[in-house]
């Protein structure tokens, strides 16, 4: 079976998937050598029907939200069921670009792992985990992956999302360590491989849309000291009113790095003239508030 890069999604990341899809294909000097298949939530009625349903997430049950921005990441584990448990695939976000050649990952010696991936520190102080938003999978090593036992298992609460997430329920022996330039965290260099917008809030292609994504598990942040300015304690007693905090973000920002943000434009502008996207859907998207509303004035200036 030809290698394949699995690029899972959902429809508020779909622009993302498909800009990521053409990324691949540019960047490769053989693309006819593999294939790119987006998974996309809406195509999963047997995830689908878990929407509303509880699951543990860090030793606590939590909702599983079909409309979430990263309701995706449950599609990770399903590549090499879709291979026939068969060959080479990678899996990636959505939001991952290429920079360079995939082939050369595809390619590369996995050491008779499973499993090639980076690890993340994801808390100051606590250990680094398994980074799954990137893989390289063996399909063949992956055969207990039956992808719609693990899901309801999970919605069962036999295991936890975090554990599922970070490769934890796997044998250490199975599982290699990618280099991070192959799943570069909001980087990119001379050595970027696979550029990773991961900062949700700062993704180039939102910036300026209202904000509609919490992180899991997130907590609003700590109310400020009461002062002796009674100005403070107002600003203390409305906050806890209302929820809101004081100058809290309610936009998605600009990307810090200006050539992140132009790179990802030249690539959609590449989509648009070589018709993988059209200007309907960019309009469309544009319209759902799933890219923000000056595309086609970025894909215009760029050269």
């Amino acid at each position: 079976m030809k290698p394949t890069v699995f690029i899972h999604t959902n429809a508020k990341q779909l622009v993302g998937a498909k800009v990521s899809a053409y990324s691949l294909q540019k960047m490769s000097k053989n693309p006819q050598r593999f294939a790119v298949q987006i998974l996309n939530l809406d195509n999963y009625p047997s995830l689908l029907k878990y929407d509303g349903a509880r699951y543990l997430h860090e030793g606590s049950s939590r909702l599983w939200g079909a409309s979430d921005l990263q309701s995706f990441t449950l599609l990770r584990f399903l590549p090499p069921q879709l291979m026939n448990y068969e060959g080479r695939a990678v899996v990636i976000d959505p939001d991952i670009f290429a920079v360079a050649d995939i082939l050369e990952l595809l390619d590369r010696d996995m050491g008779g792992k499973a499993i090639l991936c980076r690890k993340e520190v994801r808390r100051k102080g606590s250990p680094a985990q398994n980074a799954t938003s990137v893989m390289l999978l063996d399909c063949s090593k992956l055969r207990h992956w039956k992808w719609e036992e693990l899901i309801e298992a999970l919605f069962a609460e036999r295991f936890d999302y975090q554990d599922l997430i970070t490769l934890s329920l796997e044998s250490e022996e199975s599982i290699g360590q990618l280099e991070e330039e192959w799943n570069h965290f909001d980087t990119l260099t001379e050595r970027t491989k696979l550029l990773h917008n991961t900062r949700i809030t700062t993704q180039p292609w939102r910036t300026g849309l209202p904000l509609d994504w919490v992180p899991r598990g997130g907590k609003p942040q700590p109310l400020p000291e009461v002062g002796r300015n009674p100005t403070s304690w107002i600003g203390r007693l409305k906050t806890a009113l209302t929820g809101q905090q004081r100058n809290a973000v309610t936009v998605y920002q600009p990307h810090p790095d200006a050539n992140q943000e132009r790179f990802f434009f030249r690539l959609l502008k590449g989509c648009l003239t070589e018709n993988v996207v059209t200007e309907s859907f960019i309009r469309s998207e544009m319209h759902k508030n799933h890219l923000r509303h000056d595309a086609l004035l970025k894909i215009a200036t760029q050269v």
